[in-house]
């Protein structure tokens, strides 16, 4: 059984289907607990959830008629039974993107026979949780997979271009900075990447904070 902390149809917020259609499901329960979170209310060990199996996840995904799933938290990788159930919702011809905070390891999905995409936080010092980071992951990314840097200072900027270069992200992945809502200003970061040449990387904002208010769920 997955605990289910909320499921919904929305817009992807971020990553490289932005602004597409996607079914969410979240999962409560996170390893992490970064300080500009904007989901903490579903990692509180009393959250209400709705426990599914993984038929009732496909089947409930199936009635919406959208083809994106979008698999968030929570840290959707903490569930041991993942990989079954990504293996459901793919051989039912869904695409599946897994969001993962970046501390837990992703190797054992590489040679699976349905490998979903993964959009992958990197969390920068202002996050106070970059001592959790995973840093193998980045060995184990692919084409179709994004790193993405969540950046509430100059500090974290010049950080998160330590990385890619030293990783060579760019050539590795999808590589996408977004500010910490309302810490960071975003024509701040576009003078960074314009400073330091940061060719191949985008800037994103989340889609879904000014569509809505940023408080608001199941969206």
């Amino acid at each position: 059984m997955y605990p289910i902390a909320e499921k919904f149809v929305s817009i992807n917020g971020e990553g490289v289907r932005a602004g597409e259609l996607a079914v969410f499901i979240r999962f409560s329960g996170c390893n992490l607990s970064c300080g500009y979170c904007d989901t903490k209310w579903a990692n509180e060990p009393d959250v209400p959830v709705e426990n599914m199996t993984a038929e009732d996840i496909v089947g409930y995904v199936s009635e919406t008629g959208v083809k994106n799933v979008t698999i968030t938290g929570g840290e959707p990788l903490l569930q041991e039974e993942l990989p079954e159930l990504t293996d459901a919702l793919m051989s039912a011809g869904f695409r599946v993107e897994i969001e993962t905070n970046g501390s837990l390891p992703i190797e054992s999905y590489s040679d699976r026979k349905y490998r979903p995409v993964f959009t992958m936080d990197y969390k920068l010092p202002s996050s106070g949780m970059e001592e959790s980071m995973c840093g193998h992951n980045f060995g184990c990314l692919e084409k179709c997979d994004t790193v993405k840097f969540v950046a509430g200072s100059i500090k974290d900027l010049e950080r998160a271009a330590e990385l890619i270069s030293e990783h060579y992200l760019t050539d590795r992945c999808h590589v996408y900075i977004s500010p910490v809502f309302g810490e960071i200003a975003p024509a701040e970061i576009v003078e960074f990447m314009k400073e330091h040449k940061m060719n191949d990387i985008r800037l994103q904002l989340q889609l879904h904070k000014f569509i809505w208010p940023p408080e608001q769920r199941g969206v």
